[in-house]
């Protein structure tokens, strides 16, 4: 608990963050009548596709940084250092792959759900399974940062994402637990049902200013205590916090400048380039050329709160560099130490404590209503539209909303789920996590492998799924030592031990680096430890490589492939052309297909069944 000077929130600050739930549900409201409301599943799942890239491009930096980041990445640069800052050079290239590599083939086939290329490209058995992963996946970033992407372990991440934050902040502030977490769920849960994407994205607008708002506050108020920015720095520094360039090749070390920038870019071109609740806002937009606009402009938002974030990290730092409130038991979890700080120097600015609550909660708002918006698409487009080819639009549109308000209402009690599980929710969830990789292999051979067949692919996946399950399952039996995570040293020299309850005497530095006394297998330290940001690079890899050898042997080479499935030179240098006209989205057409058309192994996507050229030739199992 908080030192006895440190004060609770205030009427203001409840006003404060109520003030932000309300907005968010008035914009839910205006967009489920604006326009004529939601007359279809595309008006509600993909905002009629003419939305324009700057609210599109905010939207994505929104949902990309949950309240994890709010409260995590400042107390990762606090106890590990900014050469997380790294990861800046890993957004541009994650930026530049979805947008050069992924976005162009996805927004020309006018798909709603990223699946459907599945089906499309290889056959309706790997777009089955696809979802199926899609709907147990996690992607696992270390120390707190944990992207789960589907249901039912996507709710229980939504749940984690409702639950975790208001946790660490009732712990500290006295912030009302369980009022904050059905509050939050209701109102996220409301205007995602009534107003779709169009709400979620306007709604991550309006958010992502209250996050930008709540680090300003917490940065301009922490200069103004340390006396200047250059204090801040120059304790960082000889505190050993402006680590920025580690070069060690070793793949074990936790975070590296090679790990960061190799290794980051395969997890979040995972997240990026082929995940549903990030793909589905940017293939909505109006054009291409807005589409790929939308993904560079939100580059910018991401460098934005980086440094927002690194910011506060550091004047962590400077502030209680000679007294840890985390070694001296005032907080029980790093991630309490930011709302920590902001009572300790904001507590005479009644209202501010409660613009860094709204600030963490605009974080959760975005990753769950993104979340919810993505399940309700993938579960209409994947499940629903293919098998009930009768249901009209109109049906399919109270259908998504159905099943919006039911993710939603399953993501609330995910939250209660949460509060219960513990620890081991956390490696479930982790060892789940390892698919993101082999998914990323997955869509990586249909685009830029032309000779990929069904069954190379389908090795391929299970393979990469197989070796990121070894790896991660071992990693979470057999954590990587603490010397392969280089924690920085802390201190409480300057502790007034009269108002510091600390339960211990022990040092706790003289535990960081202490082995464990559990018998370790050879393959614990080397292969077990792999950094947690090549997990995914290995599944990815493994599922190209064996990809690509089990086409090659199954007759990969004699197939035609439809150009339209893959990257072509004609997609790259459309960047360059002076033609002002744009590339319109073609929307896919679920019409059934009859047997007496000679029928298809992809029945949902019998559109694709062109005139017959030839009786002979064949691409991908479709007549051309």
């Amino acid at each position: 608990s908080p030192s006895c000077s440190m004060a609770g929130f205030t009427v203001w600050d409840y006003v404060v963050f109520a003030a932000m739930l309300l907005v968010s549900a008035i914009i839910g409201i205006y967009y489920a009548f604006a326009g004529g409301g939601q007359k279809t599943s595309k008006d509600f799942l993909m905002g009629g596709r003419s939305m324009s890239s700057v609210p599109v491009a905010l939207s994505l930096t929104a949902s990309f940084m949950s309240a994890v980041t709010v409260l995590g990445t400042p107390a990762e640069i606090y106890r590990y250092g900014a050469i997380f800052c790294i990861f800046a050079i890993t957004y541009a290239l994650v930026v530049l792959c979805s947008a050069e590599i992924f976005l162009p083939v996805f927004y020309k086939l006018g798909i709603t759900s990223t699946y459907e290329y599945l089906e499309l490209r290889f056959n309706k058995y790997l777009r089955l399974c696809g979802t199926v992963l899609f709907i147990i996946q996690t992607a696992r970033i270390h120390i707190s940062f944990d992207f789960i992407s589907s249901f039912p372990f996507q709710t229980l991440y939504t749940g984690i994402v409702i639950y975790a934050p208001a946790l660490a902040l009732n712990q500290v502030t006295g912030f009302d637990l369980w009022g904050a977490v059905v509050a939050t769920g209701v109102v996220c849960t409301f205007y995602c049902t009534l107003g779709g994407l169009k709400a979620v994205v306007w709604t991550d607008v309006f958010q992502v200013g209250i996050m930008v708002a709540g680090f300003s506050s917490v940065i301009i108020r922490a200069v103004v205590v340390q006396e200047g920015i250059g204090r801040i720095v120059n304790d960082s520094y000889y505190g050993g916090r402006l680590n920025f360039w580690d070069f060690d090749p070793n793949p074990l070390q936790r975070h590296t400048f090679w790990s960061i920038v190799i290794g980051g870019t395969f997890t979040w071109t995972g997240i990026y380039g082929v995940n549903q609740s990030q793909v589905q806002r940017y293939i909505a937009c109006k054009s291409r050329f807005q589409a790929k606009l939308s993904l560079y402009i939100n580059l910018v938002g991401l460098w934005a709160i980086l440094v927002c974030a690194t910011l506060c990290g550091l004047a962590l730092y400077s502030i209680y560099k000679d007294c840890d409130p985390w070694s001296a038991k005032q907080v029980s979890a790093l991630d309490q130490l930011m709302p920590y700080l902001v009572l300790d120097i904001l507590r005479d600015f009644p209202g501010v404590p409660g613009l860094f609550v709204a600030s963490a909660y605009s974080g959760t708002l975005s990753t769950v209503s993104s979340s919810i918006n993505a399940l309700a698409a993938v579960t209409v487009e994947d499940l629903i539209r293919p098998y009930f080819k009768s249901l009209s639009e109109k049906k399919l549109s109270w259908i998504s909303m159905g099943m919006s308000l039911f993710y939603g209402g399953v993501c609330i009690a995910m939250a209660a789920v949460a509060s219960l599980l513990g620890a081991l929710l956390q490696a479930a969830l982790s060892i789940f996590g390892m698919v993101g990789g082999p998914l990323l292999g997955l869509f990586s051979l249909g685009i830029l492998c032309p000779f990929a067949n069904g069954i190379g692919a389908f090795v391929g996946l299970v393979s990469g799924f197989a070796i990121s399950l070894w790896v991660g399952i071992g990693s979470q039996i057999y954590p990587p030592l603490p010397e392969r995570t280089k924690p920085l040293a802390l201190s409480t020299d300057g502790c007034n031990i009269t108002s510091v309850n600390i339960t211990s005497t022990e040092n706790p530095l003289t535990t960081i680096f202490t082995t464990p006394a559990v018998e370790r297998p050879a393959l614990a330290d080397n292969w077990y430890s792999l950094s947690y940001l090549y997990f995914s690079t290995l599944g990815t890899l493994t599922t190209v490589a064996v990809g690509i050898i089990i086409s090659l042997l199954t007759g990969g080479l004699k197939q035609n492939t439809d150009p339209k499935f893959l990257l072509t030179k004609e997609d790259f240098l459309s960047n360059f052309s002076r033609s002002k006209s744009e590339t319109k989205v073609e929307v896919l057409n679920h019409d059934p297909f009859t047997v007496a058309a000679e029928g298809t192994d992809n029945p949902a996507f019998s559109h694709i069944e062109m005139d017959v050229a030839s009786d002979k030739d064949k691409v991908n199992g479709l007549h051309i």
